[in-house]
Formats: structure tokens, sequence, C-alpha cells
């Protein structure tokens, strides 16, 4: 209980949210953005919003990678289920609406699709199963692209020719340039995702206080980390100095972590990439270096892809942007639930409206 007690004490915690209403007092208005899923769910989970000051404001971004996946790439998975490929992936990809199915119905139809805790798990079915093709749907930030990469570097290695992935991988620093583009935002600064920084590094957000104004803390995902967090923030805009502050020391690094960096760079490079919300954001995604084309799904395998449908009335997008909160989509609640889910941000265990619908009691 050492661990709870230390990052979950509630003195701990109540003097804390004294300290964000000391640095906060006044009547200026603070506007800050989590830009990390766990982040989301933990601060729907405890409540934190409840103890910030009335002028701070902790706005959700888009910080969950199921989420800002296009319904285009759910699409074309869907198009190499149906071609014949095994489609392999992990659960939370499951339920996500593609235009005319989802992964779940797909499987019900008769498709090949399986979920797998690892990419290496899929990679074991493609070399015990030879004359089967299989497809990973590569979908995550910095945190998970290094393992994909392993994986295929371990594919080339042992000459695994029938494994493939159809990369969906996005990356946080463009995403948040995007947002810093978008003035009605407003932002003071970004609570930054610690997963992806423990790969990155907290020096990878130097651009936002330098070039934007924008401040960054780096935080962990307990409520004391969280409340920490915002508190950096604020005492940045409270003295006009916004930089890079990392409360997460304890995981990470300035430099980050070099050996998942290193794999990142001989497996991937960057690549513009469609984001839910955002758009086409230039190099904000990944695309496999030439070394590694043979594995890039959607050039192994020539599929008609069904036109992308619209979204049907769903706000994910808006979500995503930090312009709307769950409760302002009219889908919420009602024709949109976790049992029901019309878009990716009430499928996702990191979306924010899934958070806000299982903890807004």
């Amino acid at each position: 209980m050492k661990y709870v007690d230390e990052f979950r004490d509630p003195a701990l915690i109540a003097a804390l949210a004294r300290s964000l209403a000391a640095v906060a007092a006044g009547e200026r208005a603070y506007r800050f953005m989590e830009v990390c899923g766990t982040h989301t769910m933990a601060v729907a989970r405890f409540g934190l919003r409840r103890l910030l000051p009335a002028n701070v404001e902790l706005i959700s971004g888009p910080g969950c990678p199921v989420c800002v996946t296009p319904t285009s790439y759910l699409d074309h998975a869907v198009a190499l289920a149906r071609a014949g490929c095994v489609l392999a992936t992990f659960g939370d990809m499951m339920r996500v609406p593609a235009s005319t199915t989802d992964l779940t119905g797909l499987r019900a139809a008769g498709a090949d699709v399986r979920v797998v805790y690892s990419t290496l798990d899929a990679l074991a079915y493609a070399a015990a199963h030879p004359d089967r093709n299989v497809v990973f749907l590569a979908v995550g930030f910095e945190t998970t692209a290094p393992t994909v990469a392993a994986a295929l570097r371990r594919a080339r290695a042992e000459g695994v020719s029938n494994f493939f992935v159809l990369v969906g991988h996005k990356l946080i620093p463009p995403a948040l340039r995007a947002l810093c583009r978008t003035p009605a935002l407003a932002l003071d600064g970004f609570l930054c995702p610690a997963h992806v920084s423990a790969v990155i590094g907290a020096r990878a957000y130097e651009e936002f206080p330098r070039d934007w104004g924008v401040g960054c803390a780096v935080a962990g995902f307990e409520p004391t980390d969280i409340l920490r967090g915002v508190y950096l923030l604020l005492r940045q805009r409270a003295a006009g100095e916004p930089r890079v502050d990392n409360e997460y020391g304890r995981v990470v690094k300035a430099e980050g972590n070099a050996a998942a960096r290193a794999v990142l760079d001989e497996v991937f490079a960057p690549a513009d990439a469609e984001w839910r919300g955002l758009g086409v954001v230039p190099a904000s995604g990944l695309a496999l270096r030439d070394a590694y084309a043979a594995f890039d799904a959607a050039r192994a395998f020539d599929v008609a892809v069904e036109p992308t449908a619209p979204d049907a009335g769903c706000r994910c997008g808006d979500v995503l942007t930090g312009t709307l909160a769950p409760e302002g989509c009219a889908l919420f609640g009602g024709a949109c639930t976790p049992a029901t889910p019309v878009g990716p941000c009430m499928v996702s265990s990191e979306g924010t409206c899934a958070a806000a619908y299982k903890y807004r009691v």
C-alpha cells in the first residue's frame, strides 16, 4: 500500500489543491490541455477537476490513439479481412466503427480477426501458419510503435514473409503543433503524456514554450502527479515564464529512451498522417522505410476499400480537439453509450466520452 499512500494520500491531495488555489488567485483564467488518454481517464476517475480552482480549466485533447485513428483506416482493415487476410489487433480496436461494420461484426460474419496481446503474438501466429497472410493493425503513439518496429526487425531476420502491418501510428509533437496553430483554443499549457515522454524524452517539447509560448509539464498518472503537473503549469503562467517541467522524473528522462528511438528510426520514417479531428497533419505519422516495405500491407495487397461514410452526427473530432465537451454532443448518453457506441471516443478505454460517461456520477 506504500505506493497508493504516497500518490493518493488525501492530506497531500488537499494540500496540492490549496497550492493550486493560491497560485491561481486572481481574475485571470487559465486553460490547459491534457494530451494523454490515461490522464483523461485518471482525471475523470479521481474527480480531479472538482479540485481545480474555478478559473482553471483542464480540457482533453487527442491523446487516445484509437480515437484519433480515422474511419478510413478501419475501412482499409475491413477490406484486407474480406480479401482473406488474418487481422491481428489489440482488443480496443474491435468495436471502433468503420463505415459499415466494426471488427467484431466482421468476425461474426466469418472473417478471421484475432485479438492479440502483443505484436510478437501476431508474428508468432504468422510464423506458425506460413500459408496465411497475417496483418497486424499497428495503431498507437510513440509508446507502442517501437514494439512494432522490433517485431518487424525480427520478422525480417527470421524470414517470416507472410507477416504484414497496416501502419496507423501517430506522433504527438506534430499534433501539439497543430493545436498551437488553432487560436480559438487559446491554450496556456499542455499536460504532456507520460508513456510517450518515456520514449521521446521531455526535451522533445522544448519548441512549445520557445516558439509558441505554451508551457509544458510531463506528469505521471496518479492524482498527485496530475495535480502537481497542473501546479507547475500554473506557476509557469503566473511567472510569465513558459518552459518544460518534468514532474515524472522517476520514469521520464530529458533524452528519453535511446534504444526505443533507434529501432523506430531504423524501421520507420515520418510521414503525413490523417487524424480524426485534426485532418492531415504534416509529418505526424510513420511509414515503413524501403528496407521494410515488403511488410507493408497497404503496398502488398491491392484491395478495394469502400468509400468512407460520414460520421452520422458523431462529434468525436470536436471532442478530440478540445472544442467540445462530451456532454455537448447530442448523441452522448443516448444514442451513443459504451453498449452502443457511435464513435471511437465512447469505445476506447482511454476515450474522453467513455471517461465522461463512466464517471459522470
